[in-house]
């Protein structure tokens, strides 16, 4: 009886946590509408406290603007919010308003402003303030810089030179041309850590001898949600963690093959002992590498051999930072803004059945 228990609660574990991938298609897909529910089951919300024991966050590598981490015991709804914080509600600084003195190059002004607003700036946007539309700049919701950039023929250049960069003198203007004009008091708060873009080498515009820009822009906070420039990541993508059962063991040449349907690193050929015999067999190692291509679905031979899953609630994230902000900082502060909604949603919700219980009391006052 207690077997059957046994069986029966792996049985759902498996119906409520695995997306079952087929020949031709995918099955088990959980629902969109019922957060932490298989397709076809639908047990009882598991209590809090049992969440938090399934909840798992593991940080696989990580660099300063590129981190790799999973994040185990939820539900797609919550991880896709999560990834949309991420690249949409993290505030940054980025140039926001560009006053032209003077361009003669081939970019037009309202170009040029764009291509500024998307080059990142390094500095903690917590240090600031959102800058309302009716407001006036000051040193807390406003960066300025600036660039005064001419291009001119190089008088030591040779007279059959056609090489650009010995001919021209500031032919290509890069975003190190973006100098930093402090206001107020910035300069002391960031002295030991000027404010700069992130990348001294991106290309702003190419000129010629004659060509010059003077310009002024203010950067101001923001978040991706209004403008992409805003947003802190390159790419912030998850996945789901693949799994490869093997039902029964794949041996010799079918070894071989079994794991030349795999992304390499994810099946290994090692020798077992079979019968006092050793024979070459096929091992799943590092199933996370697999790119769910089903090629091993293709062949008869590996026919109820192998299934194909993959675990609904662990998922695998990818955040690349653009360098405005480290990539770790980009995940915690997402998870604060997350924390921050959840608690104001709640407040709302008290704020509604708190009206909705007076005005049935003010209903029992009249009926007396």
């Amino acid at each position: 009886m207690s077997h059957n228990r046994s069986n029966n609660a792996e049985r759902l574990e498996q119906l409520r946590t695995r997306v079952k991938i087929d020949r031709d298609g995918v099955n088990s897909i959980s629902s969109s509408d019922f957060p932490f529910h298989s397709s076809n089951v639908y047990p009882e919300f598991d209590s809090i406290e049992i969440f938090r024991k399934k909840l798992k966050i593991k940080v696989i590598k990580k660099s300063q603007f590129e981190m790799e981490f999973d994040l185990i015991g939820v539900d797609a709804a919550i991880a896709n919010a999560l990834r949309r914080v991420m690249i949409a509600e993290v505030p940054t600084m980025a140039i926001e308003k560009v006053y032209i003195y003077d361009n003669t190059s081939i970019i037009q002004d309202e170009v040029l402003a764009h291509r500024l607003g998307l080059i990142p700036i390094k500095v903690d946007p917590d240090l600031f303030y959102f800058k309302h539309e009716n407001e006036r700049p000051t040193d807390m919701n406003t960066i300025v810089f600036k660039i005064n950039h001419e291009c001119r023929y190089n008088p030591r250049a040779r007279e059959d030179e056609s090489d650009p960069k010995q001919l021209y003198i500031g032919h290509n203007l890069l975003s190190s041309s973006l100098i930093w004009d402090p206001k107020g008091e910035q300069a002391e708060r960031f002295t030991d850590n000027p404010i700069k873009p992130v990348h001294d080498d991106i290309l702003i515009a190419q000129m010629r001898p004659g060509q010059r820009m003077e310009l002024e822009a203010h950067c101001e906070k923001g978040i991706g949600k209004e403008h992409a420039k805003w947003s802190p990541v390159a790419t912030a993508t998850y996945r789901l963690m693949p799994e490869i059962i093997v039902k029964e063991e794949i041996t010799g040449d079918l070894a071989d093959k079994f794991a030349a349907c795999f992304s390499k690193g994810v099946i290994d050929v090692v020798e077992k002992e079979i019968n006092d015999e050793m024979v070459k067999t096929a091992k799943v190692v590092n199933p996370r590498l697999d790119t769910v291509s089903r090629e091993v679905l293709r062949h008869k031979e590996f026919d109820n051999k192998v299934e194909l899953t993959r675990i609904r609630d662990h998922f695998i994230y990818t955040v690349e930072s653009t360098g405005i902000l480290e990539s770790e900082r980009i995940f915690i502060d997402a998870i604060h803004i997350m924390q921050t909604k959840c608690s104001r949603l709640l407040l709302a919700l008290e704020n509604k059945l708190k009206e909705l219980e007076d005005e049935r009391n003010m209903m029992s006052l009249d009926d007396v």
